[in-house]
C-alpha cells in the first residue's frame, strides 16, 4: 500500500465518521467501540 492510497482511505474513514456525526445519526464510533470492547472480551478468554 502506498503513502497515497493510505492517506486517501484515512481520509475517507475520517470523513465517513464526520458524515455520520453530523448527518447520518447513526452512532457508527458508538456501534464499533462497542464491538471492540466484546471483541477484546472475547480474546481476553484465550489467554
Amino acid at each position: 500500500m502506498t503513502t497515497k492510497i493510505a492517506f486517501i482511505l484515512a481520509l475517507l474513514i475520517a470523513g465517513f465518521f464526520a458524515l455520520d456525526h453530523y448527518v447520518l445519526h447513526l452512532n457508527a464510533f458508538v456501534f464499533l467501540a462497542k464491538k471492540l470492547v466484546d471483541l477484546m472480551n472475547y480474546m481476553a478468554i484465550w489467554r
